[in-house]
């Protein structure tokens, strides 16, 4: 004979089908698991849709309400490269490629999606990016972009950028501008007159160390003709006759010398001879 179930149990399991499984059903749409590197905006159906002034959503789990939704943002930095052409303030074409890194600004992350949504890259990024290369490039000339003003130039560019992604609650990091290509005979013309001031500094240089080898040749040759000018001065006729005196008898009583003294013409000095 079958075993009849038991009325209790049966009640029991009952009552928990009930209790939990709608839970079950709708665990799905009861949690949600916020990826690293990204933050979630709740979205209100039976109310105001997203809040600005809501607190975005962390990486990790979190409960809501099943019939509310969330919308992941990715928040960390990102890259992107754009060709550029542009024109200078003398209206030649320009090529150059611009980077920008740049996230989202978390404290302003409802206001991106309300104003901006999740395809701002397109929306702001890149139409920022063309619009501040011509508008900083078109204030200089060409030749000025390989030299010291690059560097003004990118922080012009730099800084515009900022304002512009600020204003569109985005974050600028770095941007970095590289490969300035400029139209072929202009770089050669600017090769040129480097060229030709390089040469123009050569010759400069070798005309003035020319000029300071003058001058200490002449500041040389003015100090041997002072020192000629104060020995001559100094020394007199009785001066030489005294001084040869002194050799013939320093030369007399040396040992190893025979001395013969041969007077010479009048007033001169004596002739010393030695067979050593």
């Amino acid at each position: 004979m079958a075993q009849q179930p038991n009325p209790k149990l049966t009640r029991r399991l009952l009552i928990l089908t009930l209790a939990f499984g709608p839970i079950l059903i709708l665990w799905g749409s009861l949690t949600v698991t916020i990826p690293s590197g990204h933050a979630g905006l709740l979205f209100h159906t039976f109310g105001d849709g997203i809040d600005p002034e809501e607190q975005p959503m962390n990486s990790g789990f979190h409960f809501k309400a099943p019939w509310n939704k969330v919308y992941e943002y990715e928040i960390r930095q990102k890259e992107r490269q754009e060709k550029l052409e542009v024109l200078s303030s003398n209206l030649l074409k320009i090529e150059m490629d611009m980077t920008v890194f740049y996230q989202p600004d978390l404290k302003n992350l409802g206001l991106l999606e309300i104003e901006r949504g999740k395809n701002y890259e397109e929306k702001v990024i890149v139409p920022a990016m063309r619009s501040v290369a011509r508008e900083v490039i078109a204030k200089y000339l060409p030749e000025e972009f390989n030299t010291t003003r690059r560097a003004e130039i990118q922080s012009e560019i730099d800084e515009r950028m900022r304002e512009k992604l600020g204003e569109n609650y985005l974050q600028l990091n770095d941007v970095l501008i590289r490969n300035i290509r400029l139209p072929r005979k202009l770089e050669e013309a600017i090769e040129r007159k480097l060229q030709q001031e390089q040469e123009s500094l050569e010759y400069e240089f070798r005309l003035d160390k020319a000029a300071k080898e003058a001058e200490r040749m002449r500041i040389e040759a003015e100090g041997i003709r002072d020192y000629q000018e104060i020995v001559s001065r100094g020394i007199s006729q009785e001066l030489l006759k005294w001084k040869g005196i002194e050799a013939t008898s320093a030369l007399a009583n040396s040992q190893n010398t025979k001395v013969v003294v041969i007077g010479s013409a009048k007033d001169g000095l004596p002739l010393i001879l030695g067979d050593n």
